[in-house]
């Protein structure tokens, strides 16, 4: 993999230890319990024999050897023996994911390694821009997530609990094909719905209640993400207006997305929006955040990344205003980023719902 080959040069390393799944997975076929060792020579998936099977199957046609361990001593002779094969001095390792229990045992049973080179974002890095077959797959998952939310406006009612509609959304995603969930699913609803991460509980449903609805399913691998915000009953003066602004910072920020401009900027069109409309302290977290194997990827929709988009860069656009003792509103669409503005993969319509 050319990617790959890019580290190497970069970062001068002369062997990799990938340890995070996904990069795991997004390399080699491979995402299970174990590691990848890379260097110049050799490819090979370090795993034990519940899955050393499933490894080379997977894995099948990407030039990697499937080697078994199945105590700790053991991956420490398969390494050392690696690192004297291949003559390693300069080891690169994914430090903001391994465990610093597992780098100190690298450290000690690998003497011969002078130097540790932490890759942060790296390896990451290579699966920010999506192939079209990943977009497509993408595209799949969204499209699970928009008919579970067909179906659930079906079935929203007052008296059911949050926790029951959390349930239910996930088993209309399950029915739809999804083979997991992107995150634990948000349902909240009333006051709740003023807490952007609120976990579904105990509440009932009332009439009158904002429902902020946060949801996705993985499908083929990748991960879907969207939100919508709906009132059970009528929607009060407030409501409306609050639903409004949330809509307009959302069109807006849709409208000017675009490859070249930085995540920074893309948030600015959103922010400024909610900002002039008197709600910019009820707008606290990021417009947006990259995805794709994993639910939350870089770059981020951020006034802290300046990151230039690039096209085939998935996004999240979610704007949100939250008013403690009021409730909620966020509106998410997944969008791919493209030469001259975006491909919204979410469906679903965007006008208040009243149910």
């Amino acid at each position: 993999m050319q990617k790959i080959a890019d580290v190497f040069s970069r970062s001068g390393v002369q062997a990799l230890f990938i340890t995070d799944p996904h990069n795991m997975g997004y390399i080699s076929g491979f995402n299970g319990e174990g590691m990848l060792y890379i260097s110049k020579k050799q490819k090979i998936i370090i795993t034990d024999s519940r899955y050393t099977e499933a490894a080379e199957k997977v894995s099948a046609g990407r030039g990697f050897h499937v080697t078994e361990e199945n105590a700790a001593h053991k991956r420490k002779k398969i390494l050392q023996d690696l690192i004297e094969e291949d003559g390693v001095s300069i080891v690169g390792y994914e430090d903001r994911f391994m465990h610093c229990y597992d780098f100190s045992r690298f450290v000690n049973w690998l003497p011969a390694v002078q130097q540790w080179l932490p890759l942060e974002d790296q390896i990451t890095a290579i699966r920010q821009i999506k192939t079209p077959e990943e977009q497509e797959i993408m595209a799949h998952a969204e499209a699970i997530g928009d008919a579970a939310f067909a179906d659930i406006l079906k079935e929203i009612r007052p008296g059911m609990t949050e926790l029951q509609l959390a349930a239910k959304l996930e088993y209309q995603m399950k029915m739809h094909g999804a083979t997991g969930f992107s995150f634990s699913t948000i349902a909240a609803s009333g006051l709740n719905s003023s807490m952007p991460h609120a976990v579904p509980g105990e509440k009932v449903i009332e009439n009158g209640d904002f429902i902020t609805m946060d949801f996705g399913c993985i499908w083929k691998g990748y991960c879907s993400d969207m939100t919508r915000t709906v009132v059970v009953g009528k929607a009060n003066e407030k409501q409306k207006e609050i639903y409004g602004i949330v809509l307009e910072a959302q069109t807006a920020a849709l409208d000017g997305l675009h490859a070249g401009m930085t995540g920074r900027e893309a948030d600015a069109i959103a922010r400024d929006v909610i900002t002039k409309a008197g709600y910019g302290s009820c707008f606290g977290h990021a417009l947006g955040h990259s995805v794709g194997l994993y639910i939350h990827e870089k770059p981020a929709l951020s006034p802290a990344d300046h990151t230039v988009l690039e096209p085939g860069m998935v996004e999240t656009v979610e704007p949100g205003i939250y008013i403690p003792g009021f409730g909620g509103v966020r509106i998410e669409d997944m969008v791919i980023i493209t030469e001259n503005g975006i491909r919204n993969l979410t469906s679903s319509p965007k006008g208040l719902i009243e149910l």
